[in-house]
């Protein structure tokens, strides 16, 4: 990303670079592009209502990925953003084909399984080769360089350390297992990509491209800019509205950064801290449902659950982390003494809410049929695009209906928002549709050959058969992967590897571990690298609106976040926080069927409360601020708060009682000590900040 060029232009034109392609051809190649694209979208929305044969819908869907990849990506940075080389075309030719072959010789390949033709690995061969160039163009070498390495593990395991090595695959089965079956390439991750994942993003899109994304930022300054540090509160909330329907950390930094970094540091926040704040904020919108970095939908697929149940247990732990974000705003705003805006100067908040009303109704129809129909998530996800195309193609005739304004136009405006919103929807695709593929490599070489055995084994003698090395061993690599690959991809390598694990090591430990535990452990270190020096993307992104130094905003965005990487570990040893009590007697944690689920709304909420309570103690801890200054005794005794209130249950383990959530009773009223050290405390006395 450039840094230099500090331009609004600058700005949206980066977004482009990593969110569409940073191709932006003129012309009739650029009409080409478009048309592409919109095909793309066209054919997405089609087999919701004509369904065929999964397997045939994720040959085309890659087929169109590979193909926009070759021609909205170029081979060299340097390369003309304007013109399509010929090469280009060619490669982008092949790739659809080399993608469409199982659409085309379906039935040949289905009647000959495991006795591949010389054609068959021949064009096999060729489409590996150019789905790993396409990557690189889409995302660089470090998914390419970790691919390569897996699939020479499946060549090369004779070779391989003793504790790791396997007998080895040739050239032809490794081919036959990755392309021609649907274990590799077109294995589960590229399944939801084509079922799911692109709808919710097309959703995204054309929701942005109706004016959502203001709407949600207007709102929520008017709503909380009265508050002190209210600008930096505003970014909080529009980030994670913003961040429900676009699953995109760095299209949620440039969406909402440009309005509210500026307003930050005219407060008084610094350059650093205004773009940390932004950058965690639009790094936890992957967190919030309904679309969670389209990861809650691979999740799912994974562990054979429906989508319904992944959203109900990451719902606490996503909300609590907002909520924890808002108050790191709030001690800072208190460190630097800031007030509000005053209210003269802000929106009035219920002009603002009507204005913009309508973008409601198909996030509504969305949540509705998820949570209330439970129907299909890609059902869901078509039925609310359907009512945001009335929308998209109305909202500017009635607007000048309303003012008596011509309607021609406002009729040929609104065509225009929703070729553009369908066409931005495919192009947000590609990168999440290469991964997945690619993704499927990995996936592909641990069922060829039996890598995670092997794996369960080499971390079980490092970490000595205990729980914590092997989490924070998958948090660092989660982290260092995700540095180079987008959150989807990390969460499918490390879910592969390592969520079998925390869960059968779990259980070794004498800790009872849900799979799904395991694999939101995961992703929530996946997200949280997109801030990570030296290479988050989203912290680079909020330097340049901020004029910050990039690698100083990551590190302070990663000290903010710091609110998000405990929750894992508490959810881990707490599963109460995802909504699972346990598993039946006798049950297996990795079986779904024997979580037994926390219901009621009233434990619900008492637990929402408790964790509330704690995530803000731990903020409290580590930002040195409670009721005003905290020294370093009160700090300690803030964290002890946060972990009796995290996990009622350890008092009870210490003292060889029945756990029951009396046990929160100490904690609660150790808290309440300390934050009515002051009472009525709105801030204490101002200590600047270096």
């Amino acid at each position: 990303m450039n840094t230099e060029n500090f331009s609004p232009a600058a700005i949206e034109a980066d977004l482009a670079d990593l969110e569409r392609g940073t191709r932006r051809p003129v012309g009739k190649s650029g009409h080409f592009l478009t048309l592409l694209a919109l095909a793309w979208s066209l054919f997405q929305l089609w087999v919701v209502r004509e369904p065929m044969d999964d397997t045939l819908v994720r040959s085309v869907h890659l087929a169109f990925a590979l193909t926009l990849t070759f021609l909205a990506y170029p081979a060299r940075k340097r390369s003309s953003h304007q013109i399509i080389p010929w090469s280009d075309y060619l490669l982008a030719l092949l790739a659809g084909l080399g993608a469409l072959y199982l659409f085309l010789d379906y039935d040949g390949i289905a009647e000959r399984p495991g006795m591949p033709l010389p054609r068959d690995i021949m064009i096999g061969s060729c489409t590996i080769i150019l789905l790993l160039e396409g990557t690189r163009r889409a995302m660089g070498w470090p998914m390419v360089i970790l691919s390569g390495l897996f699939l020479g593990y499946c060549h090369f395991g004779p070779y391989m350390p003793e504790l790791i090595a396997h007998h080895g695959a040739s050239v032809r089965k490794i081919v036959n297992h990755m392309v021609l079956t649907t274990e590799g390439v077109f294995g589960v991750p590229l399944r939801v990509s084509a079922s799911f994942v692109f709808l919710f993003v097309l959703f995204g899109a054309l929701l942005e491209r109706a004016g959502a994304g203001n709407y949600f930022i207007q709102l929520a300054y008017a709503t909380l800019g009265t508050f002190r540090g209210g600008p930096g509160k505003a970014a909080v909330a529009s980030s994670a509205m913003t961040g429900m329907i676009s699953g995109s950390s760095i299209a949620n930094v440039v969406t909402t950064g440009t309005f509210t970094i500026p307003l930050m540091k005219q407060m008084g926040f610094s350059a650093e801290k205004a773009a940390a704040v932004e950058t965690a904020a639009s790094v936890n919108g992957q967190l919030m449902p309904p679309i969670m970095g389209a990861a809650a939908f691979i999740i799912a697929e994974f562990l054979g659950i429906s989508y319904t149940e992944v959203v109900k247990a990451a719902f606490i732990p996503a909300t609590v982390s907002y909520l924890g974000l808002f108050y790191v705003v709030h001690l800072e705003s208190c460190k630097l003494g800031l007030t509000g805006t005053p209210r003269s100067e802000l929106p009035p908040i219920w002009a603002t809410f009507l204005s913009g009303i309508h973008h409601m109704i198909p996030v509504g129809v969305l949540v509705y049929g998820l949570m209330v129909e439970q129907i299909s998530a890609g059902l869901a996800a078509f039925n609310a695009i359907v009512v945001l195309i009335f929308i998209l193609l109305l909202q500017k005739p009635l607007l000048a209906l309303l003012h008596r304004a011509p309607l021609l136009p406002a009729f040929q405006a609104g065509g225009r928002d929703l070729w553009q919103g369908l066409a931005d929807g495919a192009y947000y695709m590609i990168p999440i549709a290469v991964a997945t593929a690619t993704a499927g490599l990995v996936v592909g070489t641990i069922t060829l050959t039996g890598l995670g055995q092997r794996v369960v084994e080499v971390i079980e003698v490092i970490s000595m058969g205990h729980i914590f090395p092997i989490l924070l061993f998958t948090a660092v690599t989660s982290i260092i992967l995700g540095m180079g690959l987008p959150t989807t991809a990390t969460y499918i390598v490390m879910a592969s590897l390592t969520a079998p694990i925390i869960v059968e090591l779990g259980s070794s430990s004498g800790y009872i571990i849900p799979a799904l535990a395991a694999h939101l452990f995961v992703f929530y270190f996946g997200i949280i690298a997109d801030n990570t020096p030296p290479v988050g993307l989203a912290s680079y992104a909020a330097a340049a609106i901020a004029h910050s130094d990039p690698v100083k905003t990551g590190v302070q965005a990663f000290a903010y976040d710091m609110r998000t990487a405990v929750l894992p570990f508490l959810f881990i040893f707490n599963t109460d926080l995802i909504l699972i009590q346990g598993v039946v007697p006798g049950g297996s944690p990795a079986d779904p069927a024997a979580w037994i689920w926390i219901e009621g709304w009233l434990p619900i909420l008492a637990l929402f409360g408790l964790a509330t309570l704690a995530m803000f103690a731990f903020v409290s801890a580590v930002m040195g601020w409670n009721a005003g200054f905290a020294p370093w005794w009160e700090r300690l005794l803030l964290l002890v708060v946060c972990v009796g209130l995290f996990r009622p249950g350890i008092l009870s383990g210490l003292f060889s009682m029945e756990k029951t959530y009396w046990m929160v009773l100490p904690p609660l009223l150790l808290y309440a000590v300390l934050a009515g050290r002051k009472m009525l405390f709105l801030g204490g006395k101002p200590r600047l900040q270096s």
